[in-house]
């Protein structure tokens, strides 16, 4: 499921911050590192400028998965580098559902939505085409060193209830299962004492499926508005990444638990995994 993890470099050091949790994620997994890098325009300068950044990542991104291999005799470790010419997003998209890529992992900061993730529009745009799942690492919490207390330790999944917001689910499990990452799953609901005894219900039968597969699991509903919820608990958790899924066809206002993703990545502290619903995009 995640044989590949592709990250997109646009020159910048703010780029390559998502490249420390793409690293361990590597190193833990045993997947391969694409480091992707696309020049807009053909003019051999600005291509081979490009492209002899991309490659010069390679060996330092080597270095780097190693520390995160457990076997020392094992490190069969593949990091590679592509130069692609287009616009950044489409060829990110072409790539990625080409390549069969299990993994894309980008860079945010700031707190004030979509517009300031690190690499533009491009990533608005990958966000509301790409069929692959989406890790977002926001720059501006990455001083708080995760690469050293693991970048998957704890996991919030954001559950609505619904068959397409459990499209996370076993992306979710099978990153738990191999990194031994504890999860917390949660549910907002209404002020209603029915309707919290449905959502427990429903969250106890999602955790034994977890349990069952010796993922260390918890549960627990919370009232009030979703989003502001899902944000503290969090917080309050000190999760690693909050996990949600979408089932959309026209960007973030389409998320499977509605503009509540919107207003996690706008406020949130976290870094965050989010899954498509399989055959949810038209083009």
């Amino acid at each position: 499921m995640y044989e590949k993890i592709l990250v997109p470099l646009d020159c910048s050091q703010l780029a390559e911050i998502a490249l420390s949790s793409a690293e361990e994620l590597a190193g833990r997994l045993g997947a391969e590192i694409i480091l992707l890098s696309v020049s807009d325009s053909p003019e051999a300068q600005d291509y081979h400028k490009h492209q002899i950044y991309t490659e010069g990542k390679v060996g330092e991104t080597i270095k780097q998965v190693e520390k995160y291999v457990e076997n020392p005799a094992d490190k069969n470790i593949s990091v590679k580098a592509v130069t692609l010419v287009g616009h950044p997003a489409e060829e990110i998209i072409r790539y990625a559902a080409r390549e069969n890529v299990g993994l894309i992992v980008m860079t945010t900061h700031g707190s004030s939505g979509i517009k300031r993730w690190t690499l533009g529009r491009m990533a608005d745009k990958v966000l509301r085409a790409t069929e692959r799942p989406l890790a977002l690492i926001r720059a501006r919490t990455s001083s708080t060193g995760s690469a050293k207390k693991g970048v998957m330790r704890k996991a919030l999944v954001a559950l609505d209830g619904s068959e397409e917001s459990e499209a996370v689910i076993p992306y979710i499990e099978n990153l738990a299962i191999k990194l031994q990452t504890e999860v917390t799953l949660l549910q907002v609901v209404a002020r209603a004492y029915r309707v919290y005894a449905d959502a427990e219900a429903y969250l106890e039968n999602i955790k034994n499926q977890f349990q069952s597969k010796g993922i260390n699991t918890i549960s627990t509903v919370r009232m009030g508005a979703a989003a502001e919820e899902i944000i503290k608990v969090a917080d309050e958790i000190k999760t690693d990444i909050v996990a949600m899924s979408t089932h959309g066809r026209s960007g973030i206002g389409r998320w499977s638990i509605g503009s509540v993703a919107d207003k996690v990545l706008r406020g949130g502290n976290t870094p965050v995994l989010l899954v498509r619903t399989p055959g949810t995009i038209t083009g």
